[in-house]
């Protein structure tokens, strides 16, 4: 058996998870939370003139229809019939440097790696916005968990580093 072959068989007996890199560095104070979950591409993006204010966005991967509205469900002024806003530009540009483009692209359905260009068949649509907030309010709270070094049994799933 090779190391190579003995590293996938410790993985797969292991209770942790391998953890895929950042593409390139984020910046999260424009879009602190994104993922590609549910079907879609999904996050919460700042707003641009209120500090309180955030949006989620979304894109639903093979049809591309999209939504954007506040975490009160108020929909995005900037959000016509059937073009991006600029809160669904910047989640999309986030998610290509958290994933690199050849994956957002191909979760997208959208050939070859041109994000913007794939993108443009997309219409509005409703999307629910609560679940999207809740993951990330969830995400957020454990920030603010003080440091230990004693399990937490809701991070069970968590990565917990490389197994040696």
């Amino acid at each position: 058996m090779s190391n190579e072959d003995a590293d996938d068989l410790a993985w797969e007996r292991s209770a942790v998870v391998r953890v895929t890199p950042s593409a390139k560095a984020r910046k999260l104070a424009k879009v602190p939370f994104v993922e590609m979950a549910d079907g879609r591409l999904q996050g919460v993006v700042s707003s641009g003139s209120d500090i309180a204010r955030v949006y989620v966005s979304s894109i639903a991967a093979e049809t591309h229809s999209f939504s954007c509205s506040t975490n009160n469900n108020r929909p995005c002024g900037g959000l016509t019939g059937g073009s991006m806003c600029k809160h669904l530009q910047a989640l999309v540009a986030e998610a290509a440097l958290q994933y690199g483009n050849e994956r957002v692209a191909q979760f997208l359905g959208i050939e070859g790696d041109d994000l913007s260009a794939g993108l443009r068949d997309g219409t509005k649509e409703s999307a629910p916005a609560a679940v999207v907030f809740n993951r990330f309010l969830r995400h957020l709270a454990y920030l603010e968990l003080p440091a230990v070094t004693t399990p937490l049994p809701e991070m069970q799933w968590f990565p917990a580093g490389a197994v040696g």
